[in-house]
């Protein structure tokens, strides 16, 4: 979706993943539904520009613009900015945000300027540390422990896990917090209730 317009009407749980270009989202996508191109994967950074909403079972799996990537022109960053800004504040169906970050670059500043927007947003928040196969073992707990610290300081209650599309490792934790986000969405009250 290019126009806010033009999104799907509210009702049906949504959980939006964001993250800076080429973090592997698109991978982290497609593994989770088990499909190889349903999100479009490219070595070319900034290549998702539009909100893209997936079924899946029930709810709806939101592909956002990758945030980050200097190629883009100043324009085009400016309508994503607005385009996902406006979507994650005022989404009524939005359950939760999974921040795709790679597991050797964690908490960027954009990562971290996107949190404390969750937290001020009231947003759930679970962070997928991908390409945790480039790691060794010891360096993946490492850094696990070091993000969730910070996460819990920044966002108090948000989730962190390592994920690696390559080797299928994680698959079954993230499909459990995607399923828990979307079964509390659809359990909370609607507003004015």
């Amino acid at each position: 979706m290019h126009d806010p317009r033009e999104l799907p009407a509210p009702g049906i749980p949504e959980v939006a993943f964001a993250g800076r270009s080429n973090a592997g989202k698109s991978s982290a996508i497609n593994t989770l539904t088990g499909r190889r191109r349903l999100a479009f994967t490219s070595k070319t950074p900034g290549r998702t520009q539009l909100i893209n909403f997936f079924s899946i079972g029930g709810a709806y799996l939101v592909d956002l613009p990758g945030y980050g990537y200097a190629g883009v022109p100043a324009e085009v960053r400016r309508h994503w900015d607005q385009l996902v800004g406006s979507y994650v504040a005022t989404r009524e169906s939005l359950a939760g945000v999974v921040i795709v970050m790679d597991a050797r670059h964690p908490l960027t500043p954009l990562d971290l300027q996107l949190i404390d927007w969750l937290r001020g947003a009231d947003r759930r928040a679970h962070i997928l540390l991908t390409k945790a196969d480039k790691l060794s073992k010891q360096a993946a707990r490492v850094t696990l422990a070091s993000v969730r610290a910070h996460a819990e300081r920044l966002h108090p209650g948000t989730t962190v896990q390592l994920f690696s599309s390559l080797k299928g490792e994680g698959i079954a934790e993230a499909t459990q917090t995607l399923t828990r986000l979307a079964a509390a969405k659809n359990k909370a009250p609607a507003k004015g209730e």
